[in-house]
C-alpha cells in the first residue's frame, strides 16, 4: 500500500534515485489556503545537505503543484505535488545490484517482488519522506484553521546524550530550529552535535529519540475499539523505516506506576479517544545503516563477502525525522477530524 489515511488520503510516489517523488493528495477540504511556501518551509526542514549531521548529498527539494490548487486555495479535487530529483549519483550504486546491504530492506523487497531499484534503496530509502511531509503540510494548515493545533517536534536523545523533558523549564521551542539536531535544549544540543561529529569521524552512525508534543487538539477523535488514536498515530509513525518505538504519556514507564497515581495523570488520551490535555509522544529511531566501515553482506546466490558500502549519507536520522514524524501525526488527527461521526460531533457540541 502507498496510501495513507482514509478520508484524507496522501498517496505517496517515486524513488530516490527516479525521475521525481511526490504525493497526491485526496479528501483535502475546498478553500484551504496554502502557498507553496508554506509546503517548501515543511521540506526545507527535512531536505539534505543543511549541515554535516546531514548527508552531503544536495537536493533543493524544490516542489511544483500540479493540481488542486487555484488562486492559492484548495479546490476539493486531487491535489498533485512533485519534487523533482536532481543529484542522483546512480553509478555510486552500480556494486549493489548483486549484494545486499546489511540493514537495509535490500534482500527482503528482492525476494518479494524478484525485482529491485538498487539505486540508494529506490522506493525503501528515506527520500520517500519528503512525500509524507507535502501532505503533512496541508494537514498542519487544516489543524492550525480547526483548533490552533501544534505539533512540535524535537531531538531529545542523540547518540546517548539526552535533553531535559519538553515541559521542563529549561527546553525553549525557539532553540529546535536554531540547532542542526533539532533540540531544543541549547547545551545538551551542543553535546549532541560533538557526539555525531565524533562517530562519523570513525565512519559510525548514530541512533536517538524524538519527543513530540501535541497542543490543543481538538477533543473526542478517535475510535473507542480498532481505532483508538493512540494506535492509529503509531500506525503512522511506525510505518517510517527507521523507527524502533514508539510510546506515548508516561509509555513503558506505566508497569511502575500504582493505579492511584497513573489515573491521576492527564496524557491526552483515554479511551482511545483525544482528551483536549497535551498529548507527549517519545520515539525510537535507529542509528543509519549506511555506515562506511567494512561489513559482512550477502548476494542474492548466497554467497557472503566483505562489504563497504558507497555513496552519501546521514550519520544520524532524528533531526531530519522529526517534520516527518510531526506531518504523520497530523495527517492522522486531520483523517479523523474528516470522519463524518468526528465532523457531526463537532458541529453539534
Amino acid at each position: 500500500m502507498n496510501t495513507f489515511g482514509k478520508n484524507f488520503r496522501v498517496t505517496t510516489f517515486g524513488e530516490s534515485h527516479g525521475v521525481a517523488l511526490g504525493a497526491v493528495i485526496d479528501g483535502c477540504p475546498a478553500g484551504l489556503e496554502i502557498s507553496v511556501e508554506e509546503i517548501q518551509a515543511e521540506l526545507n526542514r527535512r531536505k539534505p545537505g543543511q549541515s554535516a549531521m546531514a548527508t552531503p548529498r544536495i537536493e533543493k527539494d524544490q516542489v511544483e503543484i500540479l493540481s488542486g490548487i487555484f488562486e492559492g486555495k484548495t479546490i476539493g479535487t486531487p491535489i498533485a505535488c512533485i519534487v523533482r530529483n536532481q543529484n542522483q549519483a546512480s553509478k555510486d550504486y552500480d556494486f549493489l545490484k548483486e549484494t545486499f546491504r546489511p540493514g537495509h530492506a535490500d534482500e527482503g523487497w528482492f525476494y518479494k517482488y524478484e525485482h529491485r531499484d538498487h539505486r540508494g534503496g529506490g522506493r525503501s530509502s528515506g527520500r520517500e519522506t519528503l512525500a509524507r511531509v507535502i501532505g503533512g503540510a496541508f494537514a498542519k494548515k487544516i489543524l492550525t484553521k480547526n483548533n490552533n493545533t501544534e505539533i512540535i517536534g524535537h531531538v531529545s536523545s542523540l547518540a546517548g546524550v539526552k535533553s531535559c523533558d519538553i515541559l521542563h523549564e529549561n527546553f525553549d521551542v525557539s532553540e529546535i530550529e536554531k540547532n542542526p539536531v533539532r533540540c531544543g535544549d541549547k547545551i545538551t544540543a551542543e553535546k549532541m552535535i560533538a557526539a555525531v561529529m565524533e562517530a562519523k569521524k570513525n565512519s559510525e552512525s548514530v541512533g536517538g529519540e524524538i519527543t513530540i508534543c501535541i497542543k490543543n487538539c481538538a477533543k473526542y477523535l478517535g475510535t473507542p475499539v480498532f481505532g483508538k488514536i493512540e494506535g492509529e498515530i503509531a500506525r503512522g509513525i511506525m510505518s517510517c523505516g527507521a523507527v524502533r518505538s514508539f510510546e506515548y504519556g508516561i509509555g513503558t514507564d506505566a508497569k511502575n506506576q500504582v493505579g492511584s497515581v497513573q489515573n491521576t495523570r492527564k496524557e491526552g488520551i483515554s479511551g482511545g479517544l483525544t482528551t483536549g490535555d497535551d498529548i507527549i509522544i517519545k520515539v525510537s529511531v535507529k542509528p543509519t545503516p549506511s555506515i562506511s566501515q567494512k561489513q559482512i553482506a550477502k548476494t542474492p546466490n548466497g554467497e557472503i563477502s566483505d562489504f563497504v558500502i558507497g555513496g552519501r549519507h546521514d550519520p544520524t536520522i532524528p533531526p531530519r525525522l522529526v517534520p516527518v514524524l510531526e506531518s504523520m501525526i497530523a495527517m492522522t488527527l486531520v483523517d479523523f477530524l474528516l470522519e463524518p461521526a468526528d465532523r457531526m460531533n463537532q458541529i453539534f457540541r
